[in-house]
């Protein structure tokens, strides 16, 4: 094999690079700090040789620091009978190191990821010793750092020697991820299968998962350049854009999910405002198929975590969309995604690096999607606080979008009323009653703020759907939330006066909250409001308003609509009217009642062409109208 060819070469022109295990590692020193690469590039071979010395030579070296990014592998130097020899020190917790961290028996750095090269290269943090993984060095004596690219080579740069375990299995990726055999002091070849990264989920959480990334997968437009974090929430949102086009990749971590976009043509990265043609990441962690794919692939580029990473470099992609989770958000906006009160569960990460990014990129979103409850259901990760003790990672002017399987919160340029509204609204139902209660003794909300618990108060999302009218406007017809009032204000002091009069037959003009309360908190079980919507820039404008309640002792149900002004004849009240006709239909319901002002010749018109037996009698310039629904003839089924 040609690589075999080359180490026999470098062996020849370097034998000092060459040595045992033993030698190698004779060169660490009491009160040493070791870096080891990270992730899946962690260089195993190295960690259990390094475990291997200490064990038979106890007083070779003692406290020396381990300096890891984030262990998928085993991490022996945390065990408690290594604790002379080692002191585990982490910017990034993994399952491996939580626990030594948690008892304080490891140390865990809480810094952005972009940061931790420029610690280096000032010299805040020193590396003795650098462990690291390459692959099989080129003809001209280089090698790539492969799959850990992030904080390694800067680690490279400044470490004091350099131990590096040559493997077949690593792949040569593109980018600036190359290090020259004359930066490495020590060459240990070990041919071993990388690390690989997979969580798998179950049922109940798929399911959750999924519908996560179908809301997600709405915020996403063709041409995006996307960034998206680990686990199981970012890759179903993966999974579900397989109908998006030409999708760029600029990001810190790469992932089997952006692969397979990449397989299919979804992503091209041809709208990429830098980086043009290019995915960009810094690090992967996924499975040998994947790292397979990368290799010698032009079209992939790993560079260091500050370039990646950088807010600065991050904002120069127009259309940039920022995609991560967190493990509790609070009513006002605030997440953690790095620990659960005082105790340590992950890290800072690249989180704040690529939300701000974002928000500085023209155009750009930040969307932090998280399943509504953790605990197997029994913990609501919307709260009213954060947790004491817990890290503020991201800030209240961090998110754009709070996305769980229950909606899509908009949180950007609003109040604290408004968003603790909208995040209760996206809560776990069972946790909404609590949630009111809770903001209302914070006064986060108004102290008479209405709520209707149970199935009865619960948005039915399968009623959304979208129409053309007959005038061709699109149009998203949805049932009313309790957090949609200032849609609402905006809706009706947007009317004019004479479609507020014939609205409410009334002179009366106001429409403070408690009347307001009376159309966004509804028993969806005894009556409907369906609003018309055309979607804006994180929020939506509502165009229309229909409405029905029922009368049980007819079996037949009131109804009203109101169209904005601008919008009159655009045939919105038509449809308004045939949704809210067909819900009407499937509740059993017999028809309608209406009262029409005698002078309102539209909204009569509406009535008469539904094809409804309609029956009029006029009293005091008004029209009582009773509708009831036609049996459609068994040939025009």
């Amino acid at each position: 094999m040609e690589g075999n060819t080359i180490l026999e070469e470098l062996k020849s022109a370097y034998p000092a690079k060459f040595t045992s295990d033993n030698g190698v590692f004779r060169h660490i020193h009491r009160g040493d700090v070791i870096f080891i690469a990270s992730g899946c590039g962690e260089p195993q071979y190295l960690v259990q040789a390094l475990i291997r010395y200490v064990e038979s030579h106890p007083k070779g070296f003692f406290d020396t620091e381990v300096l890891h990014l984030w262990s998928l592998g085993l991490a022996p130097y945390t065990d408690d009978k290594f604790r002379r020899n080692f002191r585990h020190n982490s910017f990034f917790l993994g399952d491996s190191t939580r626990e030594a961290v948690n008892r304080g028996a490891a140390d865990y750095s809480p810094i952005s990821l972009s940061h931790i090269p420029r610690l280096f290269r000032r010299g805040v943090i020193s590396i003795d010793v650098a462990l690291i993984q390459v692959s099989i060095p080129d003809r001209h004596g280089y090698m790539s750092l492969g799959v850990s690219v992030d904080m390694v080579k800067a680690a490279v740069e400044k470490a004091t020697t350099v131990i590096a375990q040559v493997n077949h299995y690593m792949p040569r990726i593109h980018g600036d991820s190359f290090v020259h055999v004359s930066q490495i002091d020590y060459l240990i070849p070990h041919d071993e299968p990388l690390l690989e990264y997979y969580r798998g989920v179950g049922d109940e959480e798929t399911e959750v998962v999924d519908s996560i990334g179908r809301y997600v997968t709405r915020l996403i437009q063709d041409g995006d350049t996307i960034q998206v974090g680990y686990g199981n929430v970012p890759n179903a949102v993966l999974a579900n854009l397989g109908q998006r086009q030409h999708l760029g990749v600029h990001t810190e971590l790469m992932t089997d999910g952006l692969i397979d976009l990449m397989k299919k043509g979804v992503i091209d990265n041809s709208r990429k405002s830098i980086d043009r043609g290019k995915s960009v990441a810094t690090f992967c962690m996924g499975r040998r198929e994947t790292y397979e794919f990368l290799d010698d692939n032009p079209a992939i580029h790993f560079e260091p975590v500050d370039y990646t990473n950088n807010p600065l470099v991050i904002a120069q992609h127009e259309n940039m969309v920022a995609i991560n989770s967190a493990l509790q958000i609070d009513l006002t906006g605030q997440a953690t995604a790095e620990s659960i009160g005082g105790k340590f569960y992950s890290g800072i990460g690249g989180h704040y690096d690529f939300m701000r990014g974002a928000l500085l990129a023209r155009n750009g979103k930040t969307i932090l999607a998280l399943p509504s409850t953790a605990a197997g259901g029994e913990v609501s990760r919307i709260v009213p606080s954060i947790s004491e003790g817990s890290g503020v990672t991201l800030n209240r002017g961090d998110v754009n979008y709070v996305v769980t399987e229950y909606g899509i919160a908009y949180l950007h340029g609003k109040n604290i009323r408004e968003r603790a509204m909208d995040l209760i609204s996206i809560a776990h139902p069972k946790f909404r009653s609590w949630l009111i209660q809770e903001a209302k003794k914070r006064a986060l909300i108004y102290k008479d703020q209405a709520f209707i618990p149970g199935q009865r108060g619960e948005y039915p999302e399968e009623l959304e759907t979208r129409r053309t009218t007959e005038k061709g406007l699109e149009v998203v017809l949805r049932p009313v939330r309790f957090s949609d009032e200032p849609l609402l204000k905006d809706f009706f002091y947007s009317l004019s006066d004479q479609s507020m009069y014939r609205r409410f037959m009334s002179v009366r003009k106001d429409m403070p909250h408690e009347r307001l309360q009376e159309f966004v908190v509804i028993d969806y079980t005894k009556e409907m409001v369906i609003l018309a919507s055309i979607p804006r820039e994180g929020t939506e404008e509502i165009v229309g308003l229909g409405q029905y309640g029922i009368d049980e002792s007819t079996h037949t149900a009131d109804v009203a609509f109101a169209v904005k002004d601008k919008y009159h004849n655009h045939g919105i009240g038509s449809e308004l009217l045939s949704y809210l006709t067909l819900l009407a239909k499937r509740r059993g319901l017999l028809g309608f009642t209406a009262e029409v002002l005698v002078e309102n010749k539209p909204m009569l018109h509406v009535f008469e062409n539904m094809g409804f037996d309609l029956e009029k009698r006029v009293t005091d310039e008004v029209y009582e109208l009773r509708m009831l629904f036609r049996e459609v003839p068994q040939r025009e089924r």
